[in-house]
């Protein structure tokens, strides 16, 4: 007995392509001969510090060099002290962030040193690893950072979420504000950032039963104020730091009689260098130190490019090179992690201060370096004279600009969705920690892009005697649920009496196999019953490029190719 023929599937194989004219038609006209373009010169982001300084003036250079030693003397000094760093840790990352970073090519504007993103983080590993491991940790850090660059993965940074990363920051910012809010007292933070947020009716309480804390209270308080109306000071005076003025106004303040407020306790800055040794090096085999590790990397190396492309943002000059970047990042990591002392990143009030100032060239931020080098070799002194307070003010305006509240109000007015992934970020860092709350960022990103990938209309109507399902978008599983309940509904008006089915799939863009499997086997269904006319509208395939999801099945061999089929 012969075997029954198969029955005709409802998607045979499309005809194959018209190939393409061996010889193109000749224009009328003649043409040129193409010519090779010229090659183009080296972005000035990769020239010689020595072909950069031609045509720059030096005289500004110069200048915008000590702009930037004044903006980061204080924040290096004030982000030590906030990572639970002697201060001298602070001014030794600065000096290799313009000495050994500024030096090198990525990009040519931009500062480094420690950041104030990276604070709580630091903190953290100090608390949980000690000081003597910090080293360690920022030493491979650097070289993980040198080894991303080499394998070219720089860019890979800009595709993560600007959502997420706006997160981040004001993840970082918020418990940076709370945490230093108790430092401006001269009181010490309970612990985490959600024990610090409750912890803050008591501690205004205390800082009004206590003189020498409300007038350290007000010293910060003072600072902060500085942060946000000093720039509407005119010139002269207005081009100066407020940070710096703040310092110097706390300096003052602390000399009065009678005025008992903490102040820096200063260390020598060579006797502050501590070498990686045995002990540390065995400490890599704790996994805690190697998740503290990954997340430095991740971070600082976020950081740091991200910052490079706002930095680009501020100037028409040469353009950043990632790779570059992120390996001149990762050397000076390595080296402040010999030292023992904090990471760098590249920070945006510095490279700012850099633009502002008129700095054309490298040379800029290698001599704010040089001056942070002689103010702690000739000039030590002076810093056991700023009180803590003044350093915690300038932190929470710091954190202040991390948090950025307006971000959230424009990416609100602008994408919901993307608003979401922001504040979700935010919070998941407040009440977890850093890299865990990236992670649920991370994920909370990648399910909104699947459902707006996946964004599916599914249009139902009646036309006489037919029943037409239209669905438009793309289809995947993530909108299974929506597929089966539009087929069930186009299935009970076959059992009203429907003799036509037609499915429209013109407008599609994309078909994954979980929904085309649940097509076929409804489309089987009907036709097995031999009562209802089945037609099937294949997408709109005419233009050069195929539509997602239709080709393979064919030349997997299936026989499920989409078609208009008017059989019974």
């Amino acid at each position: 007995m012969p075997s029954p023929s198969p029955s005709p599937s409802p998607f045979p194989t499309p005809s194959p392509p018209r190939r393409r004219a061996r010889h193109a038609a000749r224009p009328d006209t003649p043409t040129a001969p193409s010519v090779p373009p010229a090659p183009q010169a080296a972005p000035a982001a990769g020239r010689s510090l020595r072909a950069e300084l031609r045509g720059a003036h030096l005289g500004t250079e110069i200048t915008a060099s000590f702009v930037v030693f004044l903006v980061a003397l204080p924040l290096c000094i004030g982000i030590a002290v906030a990572s639970g760093a002697p201060a001298e840790l602070g001014i030794v990352s600065g000096i290799v962030g313009g000495l050994v970073v500024g030096l090198m090519r990525g990009s040519t504007l931009q500062v480094s040193g420690p950041a104030a993103g990276l604070a709580a983080l630091v903190a953290q590993a100090v608390t949980e690893h000690g000081l003597a491991m910090l080293g360690i940790i920022v030493l491979v850090t650097g070289l993980l950072q040198i080894a991303l660059a080499l394998i070219r993965l720089g860019r890979m940074f800009q595709a993560i979420s600007v959502a997420v990363v706006q997160g981040m920051l004001a993840g970082i910012g918020l418990p940076l504000m709370i945490g230093q809010a108790y430092v401006v007292a001269d009181a010490k933070a309970p612990g985490t950032p959600v024990e610090n947020l409750l912890g803050l009716p008591g501690l205004v309480a205390a800082t009004f039963g206590d003189s020498d804390a409300l007038v350290a209270a007000a010293l910060g308080t003072v600072t902060v104020v500085l942060g946000f109306v000093w720039k509407k000071v005119p010139h002269p005076a207005g081009r100066a730091p407020a940070a710096l003025v703040a310092v110097v106004l706390g300096m003052g303040v602390a000399a009065l009689p009678g005025v008992d407020i903490n102040t820096l306790q200063v260390g020598d800055l060579l006797g502050s260098v501590h070498l990686p040794g045995s002990a540390e090096l065995a400490g890599l085999a704790d996994p805690a130190v190697l998740t503290t590790i990954v997340t430095f990397t991740v971070i600082a190396s976020a950081e740091s490019l991200f910052t490079a492309a706002a930095v680009d943002r501020m100037h028409t000059g040469p353009r950043t090179r990632y790779n570059t970047e992120l390996f001149s990042q990762g050397v000076g990591n390595t080296v402040c992690g010999v030292l023992g002392a904090l990471p760098v990143t590249a920070v945006v009030a510095r490279s700012s201060s850099n633009v502002q100032a008129g700095a054309r060239t490298r040379l800029s931020r290698t001599l704010h370096g040089l001056w942070l080098l002689a103010f702690a070799l000739l000039l030590p002194g002076l810093l056991a004279l700023v009180p803590i307070t003044v350093l915690a003010g300038v932190l929470v305006h710091s954190g202040w600009k991390l948090f950025a509240p307006e971000q959230f109000r424009l990416l609100w007015r602008q994408d919901r969705g993307e608003a979401v992934v922001m504040g979700v970020t935010t919070l998941a860092i407040f009440g977890t920690a850093l890299l865990e709350g990236v992670l649920i960022g991370l994920a909370a990103a990648t399910l909104l892009a699947v459902l707006r990938m996946s964004r599916t209309t599914l249009r139902q109507t009646t036309d006489g005697h037919t029943a037409t399902l239209a669905i438009t978008g793309s289809a995947t599983f993530v909108r299974l649920p929506q597929l089966l309940e539009a087929l069930e509904a186009l299935g009970a008006l076959v059992e009203a009496g429907a003799p036509r089915i037609r499915i429209d799939l013109r407008a599609l863009t994309h078909l994954d196999h979980a929904c085309r499997t649940q097509i076929d086997e409804f489309v089987a269904q009907q036709r097995t019953s031999g009562t209802v006319r089945v037609e099937v509208l294949p997408p709109n395939t005419t233009g050069a490029a195929p539509v997602a999801g239709f080709d393979a099945y064919t030349r997997e061999g299936d026989g499920f190719a989409w078609f208009a089929d008017t059989r019974r």
